[in-house]
């Protein structure tokens, strides 16, 4: 099949590049589009009892979540002046107008005191805001500048968990701008430092944005038919570039290779196709498969990552494997230059490591094993306004909240009770677990077990005969374990069958379902990667190998994200706030893509080394030789793409931040410590072990590629 598209590529090398132009203006002028029809999403796992729960409070009682907060200054002092209350009750009259606004509640119509600061200076007007979380926020875009003011009776901000969202959204498509038009000329000066040639260079990165614009397309038209994440685009820019760079690096220096052992340009260029792309096949089935596990995930935030993952592939095989050939072809004499020993460095130290493995493979180890300890410590929580850079409007208002208000009550637990029933001693028992500050119920408000009389208590009987109650926390029990919190809520003994939501409800069950379902895609990954590098390697040994090198290599990854962003280390330096946690769905999807990319660099160093085994029947000699040829190449390749991932340390936001350092530092240890250390001299330990298979399942063997006989000159990049 690869032989036949190189042969293609040659014989209607125009006809092909004039079939990928218009294919890039189609896609250019489709996939540019793909914002405006992508989601965005909220913490909520479909199915679990706060989503139940959420249904309940909108269809019996039309509200929900309070996640718009308006915090109110009195400039005079006092929340209960009457300047004060007549401004803010006018505020909350307008905001009741606004469209989107379910319902409204203020202080001056509750007189709350989980409304109030304690020195009476502030006080807190809460809405529902109903709709997508793609319509609301683009509400939201509109209404909080419309909100945010200074009059004579009042200061007003504007905060609560939807905005936060939107502005970490807002900010993270200014940073991935910003990231991508700082990498893409970075990227081609270093291709060309690399190649030495320009063309080269330009055919590379022509590919990668092939592939991102193709991806992008791709997207746009799958969110006609389902709901598609707006960061699934953003991974197809740093993925698509990325891969397009590896597997342009590894089929240009196959087709050198090929001409500088006397091959016409267009048996090279067929050649070239037939060794390397059987190698890039592979390389793009196993980060597919990677990212392709995210689907066992009921949240279409990080399933869109597997349509995004399988789209990348895809259309950077295609252009490795159709594009460049046809290029090459066309223009291969000005991607030619003279050998160059730049595969020195890596050979030496590998030859150095290989003859002294036991003392090499254990000072490389314990390195990596030691930068792996923080592991030990992590821990998951739920995110909160730390997430975005200080001075950030919604985050101000949350902190002033936070530091001056004894309750929060945007992060307000909803129980909705199956059937009318007398809540009294319910509500008093809630009162007093703790971390709660207040209990609104039917009969009252409840602090400490004692009740109160409470205007709008109304609000929470439903025509149906329901009843809901509303357990607003402290501001220390947001801030520690939310989790442990609504676990004793819901433990508690209800006078009916409840349901128990709100937004901790919906954070802690959407981490739940997470960790739950995190063991499958953990074994899809490593059973569906193992088969397919056994089908490359034919070996039962190399794959088990490979497995154990990547999960050394991403352990180091999660011990940097617990030192750096957990503990709060360099924090001053890369610009963020610790929270002493880390929200488990990045470093899930950071898992998959760092697994996907480490298995691309095994893919490349494991198909030389083989190729040169199958040619000489000599271990030692080939992982030596395989070194020789693919060690510049991976290193290229992975310094240029972790340069990709390392533009988004400049994000103000966390999670963009942890991406962009995690995955970096991943692609860097496992493209030299790993893969041209500790893999080389595993291989010479095991000797002919390397290459057994049962004798059952040999047959599974893909058939080889045609290799060349020739001896070739090293250091071709």
């Amino acid at each position: 099949m690869l032989t036949r598209l190189g042969r293609l590529a040659v014989r209607r090398s125009r006809a092909v590049l004039a079939a990928v132009l218009l294919v890039f203006l189609g896609l250019a002028a489709y996939g540019a589009g793909a914002a405006d029809d992508l989601d965005l999403s909220r913490w909520s796992a479909p199915g679990t009892e706060s989503v139940r729960a959420g249904d309940r409070l909108r269809e019996d009682f039309r509200t929900g979540n309070p996640n718009l907060a308006v915090l109110v200054t009195a400039r005079d002092g006092d929340v209960d002046s009457p300047a004060t209350r007549r401004a803010a009750r006018a505020l909350a009259a307008e905001l009741t107008r606004a469209p989107g606004v379910t319902h409204v509640t203020s202080y001056w119509d509750t007189r709350s005191a989980a409304l109030r600061s304690r020195n009476g200076r502030r006080a807190l007007i809460l809405a529902r805001l109903e709709g997508t979380a793609t319509a609301t926020r683009a509400r939201l875009g509109t209404l909080a500048p419309q909100l945010t003011r200074t009059t004579a009776a009042l200061d007003v901000q504007v905060g609560g968990q939807e905005e936060i969202s939107r502005q970490v959204g807002e900010q993270a498509r200014g940073d991935f701008l910003r990231a991508e038009a700082f990498a893409l000329p970075v990227v081609l000066l270093l291709l060309i430092l690399v190649y030495r040639r320009t063309v080269a260079a330009l055919l590379t990165v022509a590919a990668g944005l092939l592939s991102v614009l193709a991806t992008l397309a791709g997207l746009r038209l799958l969110a006609q038919f389902t709901e598609v994440s707006t960061f699934a685009a953003n991974l197809a820019l740093v993925l698509g570039l990325g891969l397009g760079v590896d597997y342009g690096l590894f089929v240009i220096n196959r087709y050198r290779e090929e001409r500088a052992a006397g091959h016409t340009n267009p048996d090279a260029v067929v050649r070239a196709t037939e060794a390397a792309g059987r190698t890039v096949v592979f390389s793009g089935v196993t980060v597919a498969v990677s990212l392709c596990s995210l689907a066992v995930f009921p949240f279409f935030f990080l399933r869109s990552f597997a349509y995004a993952g399988v789209l990348v592939v895809l259309t950077a095989v295609a252009g490795a494997v159709l594009f460049l050939p046809a290029a090459l072809a066309r223009w291969g004499r000005h991607v030619e230059r003279p050998a160059a020993p730049a595969a020195g460095f890596w050979h030496r130290t590998a030859l150095r490591a290989l003859r002294r493995p036991l003392l090499a493979g254990g000072g490389v180890l314990t390195v990596l094993l030691v930068a792996a300890l923080p592991l030990l410590g992590l821990r998951f929580g739920l995110p909160d306004e730390r997430v975005l850079p200080r001075g950030t409007s919604s985050r101000t208002a949350a902190e002033i909240v936070h530091r001056e208000f004894a309750a929060e009550p945007t992060d307000t637990v909803h129980i909705v009770l199956a059937g009318s029933a007398d809540t009294r001693a319910y509500a008093a028992a809630l009162s007093l677990l703790p971390g709660v500050y207040q209990v609104d119920a039917p009969s009252g408000a409840y602090r400490h077990g004692q009740r109160s009389a409470a205007p709008g208590q109304d609000r929470l009987r439903a025509p149906t005969g329901r009843v809901r109650l509303a357990v607003v926390p402290t501001q220390q029990a947001m801030y520690g374990d939310v989790p442990a919190f609504v676990d004793r809520i819901r433990k508690t003994p209800s006078p009916a069958p409840a349901l128990v939501g709100g937004y901790p409800g919906e954070t802690t069950d959407f981490r739940a379902t997470l960790l739950e379902r995190l063991p499958y895609a953990i074994g899809i990954v490593l059973a569906a990667t193992y088969a397919i590098l056994f089908l490359m390697t034919n070996s039962v040994l190399l794959p088990l190998k490979a497995t154990v090198l990547n999960l050394l290599s991403l352990s180091v990854m999660f011990g940097c994200l617990v030192w750096v962003f957990q503990d709060g280390h360099l924090s001053g330096t890369l610009g963020f706030t610790p929270t002493g946690s880390i929200e488990p769905s990045i470093p899930v999807l950071m898992f998959c893509v760092a697994y996907g990319l480490s298995m691309d660099y095994e893919v490349f160093l494991l198909a030389r080394i083989k190729e040169e085994h199958d040619r000489t029947g000599d271990t030692l000699r080939a992982v030596g030789e395989g070194i020789r040829r693919s060690a510049p190449l991976i290193t290229a390749a992975a310094g240029i793409l972790a340069l990709s991932f390392l533009s988004y340390v400049g994000s103000g936001v966390v999670f963009l931040k942890e991406l962009g350092l995690g995955t970096a530092l991943t692609i860097l240890v496992d493209a030299t410590l790993i893969r041209l250390v500790l893999l080389p001299l595993a291989m010479r330990l095991a000797g002919r072990a390397n290459w057994w298979a049962p004798r059952m399942l040999r047959r599974l063997r893909i058939r080889e590629a045609r290799t060349p006989t020739d001896e070739l000159p090293a250091g071709y990049v």
